[in-house]
C-alpha cells in the first residue's frame, strides 16, 4: 500500500510539468520537495521562506538538507508582524500568514514560468484547526500529499525507506503557535519563546513547546520525555527565566500537537500545533 501511494504521488507530479514546493524543511515539505525534484528535474524548484516566526535552528537544518538532497533551493522573505490581523493573533491567524506567503510563492512561480505551488499538507491535517487551507485554495495550491492518500506515519515511513534525513525529524511549527489566541505576537516575545527553545534543546530535549503566558513559560515536553524534563528542571528553569520569563512551568499532560487550539472547542483532540 505505501509503495502505491508513493508511485500515485511520482505520478501525480509527473503530470504537473513543472513545480514550485513551499519547502521547510520538515517531514512532509521534505519528501515532496525530494519526490518532485526526482520526477521534475531542473522543472521543480524549492523556496524557503524566512522570516521571525521561523526559528534560526529550522531554517538552517532546512538550507543543509535541501544542499545534502540537491534541492534547487530559492528563499524569500515573509513579513508577518507588518499585518496587524496576524499580529492580534485571532483564531484565523494562520490564514493571513499563509494568505501572504502563497501569494508571494505565485509571483516567484510566475517569474520562474512554474505552473503550479505545491505544499505538504498530509492526509491528517483535514481534521485539524486549519485556516491556511483557505488560503491554500484560494491561490489554487496543490497538496499531492493529501492527494495520495499519505498520513504522517506513513511520510515518515517513506522518507526511511528513501533515506532522507528528515524521517525521524520533531515536529515543526511557527513561533505564532506558542502565543494563546488573542494574547498579541510581538517581536520580543517571539525571541523570548526562540531563545527558551534554542536553550532547551541545548539540553537535549527533542518533542517539547514553550508556550507563552505572558511572564510565565508553559513548557510542554513529550510524555516520553517528561522524567528527563522533570530531572532536568532547575536547568529548565533557568533557560528559560534567561530568556526573559518571569516564571517556568512543566505542562503536566506533556506535549501534544495544536494544544493551543483545544480551547476553540473544549475538546482534547489532536489539532495542527
Amino acid at each position: 500500500m505505501l509503495t502505491y501511494k508513493y508511485d500515485s504521488l511520482r505520478n501525480r507530479l509527473q503530470n504537473l510539468g513543472s513545480a514550485l514546493v513551499a519547502y521547510s524543511g520538515g517531514v512532509d515539505s521534505t519528501l515532496l520537495a525530494f519526490a518532485a525534484h526526482v520526477v521534475l528535474g531542473e522543472k521543480c524548484v524549492a523556496v524557503l521562506a524566512t522570516s521571525d516566526v521561523h526559528t534560526r535552528n529550522e531554517v538552517d537544518d532546512a538550507r543543509q538538507t535541501a544542499t545534502q538532497l540537491g534541492f534547487c533551493l530559492l528563499e524569500v522573505d515573509t513579513y508577518e508582524l507588518a499585518d496587524p490581523r496576524f499580529v492580534e493573533n485571532s483564531p484565523d491567524r494562520c490564514y493571513y500568514c499563509k494568505s501572504e506567503m502563497f501569494g508571494l510563492l505565485r509571483h516567484v512561480a510566475d517569474t520562474h514560468g512554474i505552473k503550479w505551488v505545491l505544499d505538504g499538507s498530509n492526509a491528517d491535517d483535514v481534521a485539524d484547526h486549519r485556516p491556511g487551507r483557505k488560503a491554500a485554495l484560494e491561490y489554487n495550491v496543490i497538496s499531492p500529499l493529501l492527494e495520495a492518500g499519505l498520513h504522517k506515519q506513513e511520510i515518515r515511513d517513506l522518507s526511511q525507506m528513501l533515506g532522507l534525513p528528515t524521517w525521524d525529524k520533531p515536529s515543526m511549527a511557527c513561533l505564532a503557535t506558542r502565543f494563546p489566541y488573542g494574547s498579541p505576537i510581538t517581536d520580543d516575545g517571539l525571541e523570548r519563546v526562540m531563545r527558551a527553545e534554542e536553550a532547551l534543546r541545548g539540553l537535549g530535549l527533542r518533542q517539547f513547546r514553550v508556550r507563552a503566558h505572558g511572564d510565565v513559560a508553559r513548557v510542554e515536553v513529550e510524555p516520553e520525555e517528561m522524567q528527563r524534563a522533570w530531572d532536568l528542571r532547575e536547568a529548565v528553569a533557568s533557560a528559560v527565566k534567561d530568556a526573559g520569563f518571569t516564571f517556568a512551568a512543566q505542562d503536566l499532560e506533556g506535549y501534544r500537537s495544536g494544544k493551543m487550539d483545544e480551547a476553540l472547542t473544549g475538546t482534547t483532540a489532536d489539532h495542527a500545533d
